[in-house]
This record gives structure tokens, sequence and C-alpha cells, in this order.
């Protein structure tokens, strides 16, 4: 039992840029979080001159700052991932999914608007 009927006169479109998007996606998310969490790494691995407090708030700071970086990035990058995927859904047959006959094509009468 198909679930869907295929439209006959609906057509497929060509594949184009979203699909090197999504091929993309995981490695943009993957390469994206390495670089944004690279400034927290070199802040703790170098020699600062400063008092341990110093330095403490100083990665802490560079924490927040790479964190949040990273939250933006991967939101980004989902958000225009799942625009492709919708433009990809989109380029496909049309189907239909409710294929019953309408009784009543003409609907309830519209009330007459009085001047």
């Amino acid at each position: 039992m198909d679930w869907f009927d295929r439209l006959p006169q609906s057509s497929k479109t060509p594949p184009g840029r979203e699909r090197d998007v999504l091929r993309l996606t995981p490695r943009l998310l993957v390469l994206g979080t390495v670089i944004l969490g690279l400034p927290s790494l070199v802040a703790r691995l170098f020699p600062w001159d400063a008092t341990e407090a110093e330095v403490a708030a100083l990665v802490l700071r560079t924490d927040i700052y790479a964190i949040s970086a990273v939250v933006v990035h991967v939101t980004a990058v989902v958000t225009v991932a799942i625009g492709a995927l919708v433009v990809m859904v989109m380029k496909g047959p049309a189907y239909v999914a409710d294929a019953y006959p309408v009784e009543d094509p003409g609907g309830p009468p519209s009330p007459k608007a009085d001047g």
C-alpha cells in the first residue's frame, strides 16, 4: 500500500547547490568548532606574565567567548542545512496525501456585507 500517490503531471527538478551544502555540512560543523575552540586552548597553553587570578579570569573570559562563538556557529550551520533540506524536498515530485472526493465543492455561502 502506498501512503502517497505521485501526481502524474509533476516533475522532479535537477539537484542544485543544496546537495553541495548538505555534503559540506558535517565538515563545516567540525572544522568550525575546532577553529573556534583554538583560542581557548591557546589561552591555556600560553605562558602569561600575570598573577594566577588574572590568568584564570582571562582563560574564563576566553572560554566564554569561544563557547558562545561555537553555539552561534552550530546554530548557523544547522539553519543553513535545514534550508538546504527543505529546498531538496521541495524539488522532488509532488504527492497527493489525502486524495478523496469532495462532495460539495462550493462550500458554505458567504455572508453578504451590508453597506
